[in-house]
Protein backbone atom coordinates (compact mmCIF):
# COMPACT_ATOMS: atom_id res chain seq x y z
CA UNK A 1 0.00 0.00 0.00
CA UNK A 2 1.28 2.97 -0.98
CA UNK A 3 2.77 5.87 1.94
CA UNK A 4 0.76 9.24 2.72
CA UNK A 5 2.39 11.83 2.19
CA UNK A 6 2.01 14.98 3.69
CA UNK A 7 2.94 16.99 0.40
CA UNK A 8 4.03 20.90 1.05
CA UNK A 9 2.70 21.95 -2.96
CA UNK A 10 4.85 25.16 -3.89
CA UNK A 11 3.95 27.49 -6.97
CA UNK A 12 4.52 31.26 -7.92
CA UNK A 13 1.75 33.37 -7.61
CA UNK A 14 0.94 36.81 -9.14
CA UNK A 15 0.44 38.90 -5.85
CA UNK A 16 0.54 37.94 -2.57
CA UNK A 17 -1.46 35.70 -0.41
CA UNK A 18 -1.91 34.28 3.16
CA UNK A 19 -0.63 30.98 4.55
CA UNK A 20 -4.05 28.74 4.45
CA UNK A 21 -5.42 30.16 0.75
CA UNK A 22 -7.39 27.37 -0.80
CA UNK A 23 -7.06 28.86 -4.19
CA UNK A 24 -10.43 27.47 -5.17
CA UNK A 25 -10.97 30.61 -7.19
CA UNK A 26 -7.61 30.53 -9.01
CA UNK A 27 -8.11 26.92 -10.04
CA UNK A 28 -10.85 27.73 -12.01
CA UNK A 29 -8.72 30.38 -14.17
CA UNK A 30 -6.96 28.19 -17.24
CA UNK A 31 -3.92 30.19 -16.46
CA UNK A 32 -3.75 28.12 -13.01
CA UNK A 33 -4.10 24.85 -14.96
CA UNK A 34 -1.14 22.91 -13.56
CA UNK A 35 -1.50 24.19 -10.54
CA UNK A 36 -4.88 22.17 -10.63
CA UNK A 37 -3.79 19.89 -12.35
CA UNK A 38 -0.89 18.54 -9.81
CA UNK A 39 -3.07 19.48 -6.89
CA UNK A 40 -6.18 17.19 -8.31
CA UNK A 41 -3.17 14.03 -8.90
CA UNK A 42 -1.46 14.72 -5.62
CA UNK A 43 -5.80 14.16 -4.09
CA UNK A 44 -6.28 11.51 -6.20
CA UNK A 45 -3.18 9.72 -4.83
CA UNK A 46 -4.42 9.56 -1.42
CA UNK A 47 -2.02 12.09 0.06
CA UNK A 48 -1.89 15.52 2.10
CA UNK A 49 -1.66 18.29 0.21
CA UNK A 50 -0.99 21.66 1.31
CA UNK A 51 -0.92 24.61 -0.78
CA UNK A 52 1.53 27.41 -0.50
CA UNK A 53 1.55 30.52 -2.92
CA UNK A 54 5.05 32.73 -3.19
CA UNK A 55 5.02 35.87 -4.82
CA UNK A 56 7.86 38.48 -3.46
CA UNK A 57 8.57 37.28 0.25
CA UNK A 58 10.25 33.62 1.34
CA UNK A 59 8.79 34.37 4.78
CA UNK A 60 5.74 32.10 4.46
CA UNK A 61 7.60 29.14 2.85
CA UNK A 62 9.81 29.63 6.33
CA UNK A 63 6.90 30.03 8.93
CA UNK A 64 5.16 26.57 7.18
CA UNK A 65 8.18 24.49 7.50
CA UNK A 66 8.77 26.00 11.00
CA UNK A 67 5.52 24.87 11.87
CA UNK A 68 4.86 21.40 9.94
CA UNK A 69 7.92 20.52 8.05
CA UNK A 70 6.43 18.13 5.02
CA UNK A 71 7.68 15.00 4.23
CA UNK A 72 8.14 16.62 0.31
CA UNK A 73 8.25 19.77 -1.10
CA UNK A 74 6.17 19.44 -4.66
CA UNK A 75 8.03 22.40 -6.48
CA UNK A 76 6.10 24.22 -9.52
CA UNK A 77 7.87 27.51 -8.53
CA UNK A 78 8.95 28.81 -12.13
CA UNK A 79 9.94 32.78 -10.96
CA UNK A 80 10.25 34.72 -7.94
CA UNK A 81 9.24 38.24 -7.61
CA UNK A 82 7.97 37.85 -11.43
CA UNK A 83 11.76 36.96 -12.44
CA UNK A 84 12.42 33.94 -14.21
CA UNK A 85 15.96 33.57 -13.18
CA UNK A 86 14.80 33.18 -9.31
CA UNK A 87 13.91 29.86 -9.80
CA UNK A 88 17.40 27.75 -8.72
CA UNK A 89 17.06 30.73 -5.06
CA UNK A 90 14.22 28.73 -4.21
CA UNK A 91 15.30 25.35 -4.67
CA UNK A 92 18.62 26.37 -3.22
CA UNK A 93 16.37 27.43 -0.36
CA UNK A 94 14.85 23.74 -0.29
CA UNK A 95 18.46 22.36 -0.07
CA UNK A 96 20.05 24.53 2.80
CA UNK A 97 16.95 23.65 4.44
CA UNK A 98 17.48 19.84 3.70
CA UNK A 99 14.05 19.57 1.98
CA UNK A 100 13.19 16.26 0.18
CA UNK A 101 11.86 18.19 -3.15
CA UNK A 102 10.55 17.40 -6.91
CA UNK A 103 11.93 18.15 -9.88
CA UNK A 104 15.68 19.81 -11.26
CA UNK A 105 18.54 20.62 -9.00
CA UNK A 106 19.64 24.20 -8.70
CA UNK A 107 22.62 23.28 -11.04
CA UNK A 108 20.54 21.95 -13.72
CA UNK A 109 18.33 24.69 -13.07
CA UNK A 110 21.31 27.05 -14.11
CA UNK A 111 22.43 25.58 -16.78
CA UNK A 112 19.14 25.09 -18.82
CA UNK A 113 18.71 28.40 -17.55
CA UNK A 114 21.65 29.83 -19.73
CA UNK A 115 21.03 29.02 -23.19
CA UNK A 116 24.51 29.33 -24.45
CA UNK A 117 26.23 27.47 -21.42
CA UNK A 118 23.60 24.37 -22.40
CA UNK A 119 25.14 24.29 -25.92
CA UNK A 120 28.34 24.42 -24.78
CA UNK A 121 28.18 21.36 -23.15
CA UNK A 122 25.96 19.68 -25.06
CA UNK A 123 28.18 20.58 -28.31
CA UNK A 124 31.53 19.72 -26.05
CA UNK A 125 29.63 15.76 -25.96
CA UNK A 126 29.15 16.30 -29.42
CA UNK A 127 25.80 16.41 -29.54
CA UNK A 128 24.62 18.74 -32.35
CA UNK A 129 23.07 22.21 -31.97
CA UNK A 130 22.81 25.14 -34.07
CA UNK A 131 25.40 27.74 -34.15
CA UNK A 132 25.48 30.60 -31.82
CA UNK A 133 26.81 33.42 -30.42
CA UNK A 134 25.54 34.93 -26.64
CA UNK A 135 25.15 39.18 -26.90
CA UNK A 136 25.75 40.62 -23.15
CA UNK A 137 23.92 43.71 -22.18
CA UNK A 138 26.07 46.92 -22.94
CA UNK A 139 28.57 44.90 -25.64
CA UNK A 140 29.65 45.74 -29.22
CA UNK A 141 26.53 43.56 -31.68
CA UNK A 142 27.67 42.45 -34.89
CA UNK A 143 27.52 39.09 -37.17
CA UNK A 144 29.72 36.38 -36.51
CA UNK A 145 31.71 35.17 -39.82
CA UNK A 146 30.95 31.64 -38.12
CA UNK A 147 27.26 32.03 -38.11
CA UNK A 148 25.22 31.84 -41.18
CA UNK A 149 21.97 33.54 -41.97
CA UNK A 150 18.73 33.40 -41.63
CA UNK A 151 19.65 33.34 -37.60
CA UNK A 152 16.78 33.73 -34.69
CA UNK A 153 17.23 35.63 -31.86
CA UNK A 154 16.28 35.07 -28.55
CA UNK A 155 16.48 36.01 -25.02
CA UNK A 156 19.25 33.99 -23.61
CA UNK A 157 17.78 33.52 -19.88
CA UNK A 158 13.88 33.53 -20.61
CA UNK A 159 11.64 30.39 -21.35
CA UNK A 160 8.05 29.36 -22.52
CA UNK A 161 9.40 31.49 -25.79
CA UNK A 162 8.63 34.78 -24.08
CA UNK A 163 10.29 37.70 -26.41
CA UNK A 164 10.35 35.26 -29.46
CA UNK A 165 8.24 36.36 -32.61
CA UNK A 166 8.25 36.19 -36.60
CA UNK A 167 10.72 39.13 -36.37
CA UNK A 168 13.03 36.90 -34.17
CA UNK A 169 14.06 35.76 -37.64
CA UNK A 170 16.62 37.79 -39.08
CA UNK A 171 18.57 37.84 -42.39
CA UNK A 172 20.80 40.21 -42.89
CA UNK A 173 23.45 41.79 -40.38
CA UNK A 174 21.83 45.16 -39.77
CA UNK A 175 18.30 43.08 -38.89
CA UNK A 176 20.33 41.19 -36.15
CA UNK A 177 21.80 44.25 -34.79
CA UNK A 178 18.40 45.68 -34.26
CA UNK A 179 16.70 42.30 -32.69
CA UNK A 180 19.41 42.09 -30.36
CA UNK A 181 18.91 46.06 -29.43
CA UNK A 182 15.21 45.29 -29.14
CA UNK A 183 15.73 42.75 -26.83
CA UNK A 184 18.30 44.68 -24.85
CA UNK A 185 16.40 47.62 -24.19
CA UNK A 186 13.01 46.36 -24.32
CA UNK A 187 13.31 43.17 -22.02
CA UNK A 188 16.84 44.48 -20.19
CA UNK A 189 17.90 40.83 -20.76
CA UNK A 190 21.17 39.37 -22.26
CA UNK A 191 20.42 37.64 -26.02
CA UNK A 192 21.51 34.59 -28.08
CA UNK A 193 21.64 34.64 -31.84
CA UNK A 194 21.38 31.30 -33.48
CA UNK A 195 21.23 29.60 -36.86
CA UNK A 196 17.69 28.93 -37.97
CA UNK A 197 17.39 24.94 -38.42
CA UNK A 198 14.64 24.25 -41.08
CA UNK A 199 12.81 21.17 -40.28
CA UNK A 200 10.25 19.68 -37.81
CA UNK A 201 10.04 20.75 -34.56
CA UNK A 202 9.52 17.76 -31.82
CA UNK A 203 9.30 17.80 -27.67
CA UNK A 204 10.80 14.71 -25.85
CA UNK A 205 10.19 14.05 -22.53
CA UNK A 206 12.85 12.56 -20.56
CA UNK A 207 12.28 10.78 -17.03
CA UNK A 208 14.28 9.28 -14.49
CA UNK A 209 17.19 9.99 -12.45
CA UNK A 210 19.97 6.49 -12.69
CA UNK A 211 17.62 4.88 -14.83
CA UNK A 212 16.36 7.08 -17.60
CA UNK A 213 13.13 6.63 -20.08
CA UNK A 214 12.16 8.26 -23.15
CA UNK A 215 8.25 8.82 -23.87
CA UNK A 216 6.86 9.19 -27.15
CA UNK A 217 7.21 12.12 -29.33
CA UNK A 218 5.37 15.20 -29.69
CA UNK A 219 5.53 17.26 -32.39
CA UNK A 220 4.36 21.17 -33.55
CA UNK A 221 2.58 21.09 -36.76
CA UNK A 222 2.23 23.98 -38.48
CA UNK A 223 -0.93 23.99 -40.35
CA UNK A 224 -1.94 26.43 -42.90
CA UNK A 225 0.80 28.87 -41.83
CA UNK A 226 2.32 30.61 -44.55
CA UNK A 227 4.88 28.99 -46.35
CA UNK A 228 7.43 31.75 -47.00
CA UNK A 229 7.37 32.52 -43.21
CA UNK A 230 9.74 30.67 -40.92
CA UNK A 231 7.92 28.22 -38.75
CA UNK A 232 9.20 28.56 -35.25
CA UNK A 233 7.67 27.78 -31.88
CA UNK A 234 7.17 31.80 -31.60
CA UNK A 235 5.16 33.18 -27.88
CA UNK A 236 1.75 33.42 -29.56
CA UNK A 237 2.44 29.97 -31.86
CA UNK A 238 2.66 28.33 -28.18
CA UNK A 239 -0.05 30.12 -25.92
CA UNK A 240 -2.23 32.44 -27.93
CA UNK A 241 -5.39 30.34 -28.70
CA UNK A 242 -6.69 32.61 -31.58
CA UNK A 243 -3.36 32.60 -33.32
CA UNK A 244 -2.98 28.96 -32.92
CA UNK A 245 -6.58 28.54 -34.34
CA UNK A 246 -6.19 30.83 -37.20
CA UNK A 247 -3.34 29.15 -38.46
CA UNK A 248 -3.95 25.68 -37.76
CA UNK A 249 -1.24 25.11 -35.55
CA UNK A 250 -1.18 21.82 -33.15
CA UNK A 251 0.88 19.64 -30.89
CA UNK A 252 0.34 16.34 -31.67
CA UNK A 253 1.55 13.08 -31.28
CA UNK A 254 4.52 12.96 -33.70
CA UNK A 255 3.47 11.46 -37.49
CA UNK A 256 5.44 8.65 -39.68
CA UNK A 257 9.22 8.98 -38.91
CA UNK A 258 11.35 7.39 -41.57
CA UNK A 259 12.94 3.65 -40.20
CA UNK A 260 15.30 4.20 -36.95
CA UNK A 261 14.99 7.67 -36.60
CA UNK A 262 12.63 7.64 -33.18
CA UNK A 263 15.53 5.45 -31.87
CA UNK A 264 18.31 7.77 -32.89
CA UNK A 265 15.96 10.55 -31.08
CA UNK A 266 15.82 9.52 -27.97
CA UNK A 267 19.31 8.05 -28.23
CA UNK A 268 20.24 12.03 -28.37
CA UNK A 269 18.11 13.19 -25.86
CA UNK A 270 19.14 10.44 -23.29
CA UNK A 271 22.57 11.62 -23.95
CA UNK A 272 21.89 15.02 -23.61
CA UNK A 273 19.98 14.24 -20.25
CA UNK A 274 23.20 12.90 -18.76
CA UNK A 275 25.61 14.98 -20.16
CA UNK A 276 23.84 18.25 -18.74
CA UNK A 277 23.49 16.35 -15.14
CA UNK A 278 19.38 16.69 -15.35
CA UNK A 279 17.28 14.76 -13.02
CA UNK A 280 13.80 13.90 -11.97
CA UNK A 281 12.51 15.12 -15.73
CA UNK A 282 12.84 17.41 -18.82
CA UNK A 283 12.01 18.25 -22.02
CA UNK A 284 13.68 18.94 -24.95
CA UNK A 285 13.20 21.02 -27.95
CA UNK A 286 14.31 19.96 -31.21
CA UNK A 287 14.62 20.36 -34.82
CA UNK A 288 15.14 17.28 -37.71
CA UNK A 289 16.14 18.27 -40.92
CA UNK A 290 14.86 16.62 -44.13
CA UNK A 291 18.24 14.79 -44.43
CA UNK A 292 17.17 13.13 -40.95
CA UNK A 293 20.28 15.40 -38.77
CA UNK A 294 18.73 16.25 -35.16
CA UNK A 295 19.93 19.24 -33.48
CA UNK A 296 18.71 20.17 -29.54
CA UNK A 297 17.13 23.81 -29.47
CA UNK A 298 16.33 23.75 -26.01
CA UNK A 299 16.63 21.79 -22.83
CA UNK A 300 13.78 22.42 -20.30
CA UNK A 301 14.12 21.46 -16.55
CA UNK A 302 11.20 21.22 -14.99
CA UNK A 303 8.83 22.05 -17.87
CA UNK A 304 5.14 22.05 -17.81
CA UNK A 305 3.56 19.46 -15.57
CA UNK A 306 -0.51 20.18 -17.13
CA UNK A 307 -2.14 17.31 -18.12
CA UNK A 308 -2.73 18.23 -21.36
CA UNK A 309 0.71 19.86 -22.33
CA UNK A 310 3.39 17.65 -23.79
CA UNK A 311 5.16 16.05 -20.81
CA UNK A 312 1.43 14.04 -19.78
CA UNK A 313 0.31 13.97 -23.10
CA UNK A 314 3.99 11.80 -24.18
CA UNK A 315 3.17 9.68 -20.15
CA UNK A 316 -0.08 9.18 -21.39
CA UNK A 317 0.81 7.49 -24.66
CA UNK A 318 3.12 5.43 -22.90
CA UNK A 319 0.13 4.16 -20.81
CA UNK A 320 1.45 6.22 -18.06
CA UNK A 321 -1.81 8.02 -16.43
CA UNK A 322 -1.57 11.26 -15.31
CA UNK A 323 -1.85 10.67 -11.27
CA UNK A 324 0.66 7.88 -11.52
CA UNK A 325 3.24 10.12 -13.66
CA UNK A 326 2.67 12.63 -10.39
CA UNK A 327 3.28 9.67 -8.51
CA UNK A 328 6.60 8.37 -10.38
CA UNK A 329 8.02 12.59 -10.14
CA UNK A 330 7.43 12.52 -6.17
CA UNK A 331 8.77 8.58 -5.89
CA UNK A 332 12.27 10.27 -7.80
CA UNK A 333 12.55 12.68 -5.49
CA UNK A 334 12.48 10.37 -2.49
CA UNK A 335 14.97 8.14 -4.11
CA UNK A 336 17.81 11.37 -3.55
Amino acid sequence: MRKKLDVLLIFDTPYSTDRGHDFKQEFKDLNWMTEDDVFGALTQCGHNVRLLGLYNDITPLLDEIKEKRPDIVFNLAEVFDQKSLYDKNVVCLFELLKLKYTGATPASLIICGDKALTKKILSFHRIKVPKFHAFYLNHKVWLPKRLKLPIIVKPLQDEASRGISQASVVDTEAALIERVGFIHESMKVDAIAEEYIDGREFYVTVLGNKRITAFPLREMKFGQFPEDEPRIATYKAKWDFDYRQKWGIKNVYAGRLVSGLEDKIFETCKRAYRALNMNSYARFDIRVTSEGIIYIIEANANPCLARYDELGQSAEKAGITYPKLIQKIINLALEN
